[in-house]
């Protein structure tokens, strides 16, 4: 179990630090390392260090764009989490609240709306942990046009993240603070055409200081609705700031929210010549960053 454990907490602080696209390999080795899933008869402990492993190694796959062995892991987590006492099973959560986010992310919104929906429906749910699937409700409803049931979702949200930590808010959600749900506020926004309030609500959300890795998504977003909107000035002021970053972007659903920004504006109406030149380095930087695929990650080819 000891060992698990400081697998995990290894793979959290380069993801939180170095971002997903880092941490992928890790992430692959540290599961092989810990074998196939644990039969029942094992103590209760081992089994939920090998749950918590799994997890972490499903974000950062998911992170990293390995969505399909990112879901295998989620599921092995849940399979384990239906092993363990209640009191354990904490964790199966936030495994949940990842696959919904998946769910949404890869363009199936009911079925992350399900999920989420039948989470807040069946349990007495901490105040940090309803808020979460709160969000994950809005941006379903959100990517299915439901506009006024997703800012409903959003300010249940807020109201329940407005009143602070509570004992029962389990130590996972660390993460969920204020500028996450900026950022979750203003990409459903973004998602329903209200342009201006989601660039206002995603620069909050990239105003925060020590962030982990992956909100370098919600810059990237907040360039591309910045394109969207035409607003020239501000999307080539940001995207400025991001050319030399990319190397460095660990988030690769951050790279994708830049290279739907360049689209954007090569598409765009009167784009100033500034803006395309940094668009083309933009571009070039994009390219410099498609690499063969890490060894640990050959299974992936496998039928």
């Amino acid at each position: 179990m000891e060992h698990m454990a400081a697998l995990t907490a290894e793979l959290l602080e380069t993801d939180r630090t170095a971002g997903a696209r880092r941490a992928a390999p890790a992430a692959l080795r540290a599961v092989a390392s810990a074998g196939r899933p644990a039969p029942p008869g094992i103590p209760a402990a081992d089994r939920c260090a090998l749950m918590e492993l799994l997890q972490v190694a499903a974000w950062i796959l998911f992170d990293a764009g390995h969505h399909r062995i990112s879901r295998r892991f989620s599921h092995r987590a849940l399979a384990l989490a239906h092993t363990l006492p209640d009191g354990s099973r904490s964790v199966e959560l936030l495994v949940l609240s990842v696959l919904c986010l998946q769910e949404e992310h890869l363009g199936r919104p009911r079925e992350s709306l399900r999920v989420s929906s039948s989470v807040l429906a069946g349990r007495d749910l901490p105040a940090r942990v309803a808020a979460i699937f709160h969000v994950r409700e809005a941006r379903a409803r959100a990517r299915l046009r439901q506009g006024r049931r997703a800012l409903y979702s959003l300010a249940a949200a807020r109201e329940l993240l407005a009143d602070g930590p509570s004992g029962r808010d389990p130590s996972w959600t660390w993460w969920f603070d204020r500028s996450e749900l900026d950022g979750h506020h203003g990409l459903a926004l973004a998602e329903l055409g209200d342009l201006d309030a989601a660039a206002a609500l995603l620069h909050e959300a990239t105003a925060a200081g020590d962030a982990p890795a992956y909100r370098s998504l919600f810059a990237a977003e907040l360039a591309c609705v910045l394109a969207r909107a035409g607003a020239w000035r501000d999307a080539d002021a940001g995207l400025s700031g991001l050319v030399e970053a990319v190397p460095d972007i660990g988030s690769v659903r951050a790279l994708a929210a830049l290279a739907r920004t360049i689209r954007t504006i090569g598409r765009g109406p009167r784009v100033p010549r500034a803006l395309r030149d940094t668009s083309g380095y933009l571009a070039e930087a994009l390219a410099a960053q498609v690499r063969p695929a890490h060894p640990a990650f050959r299974e992936l080819r496998r039928p």
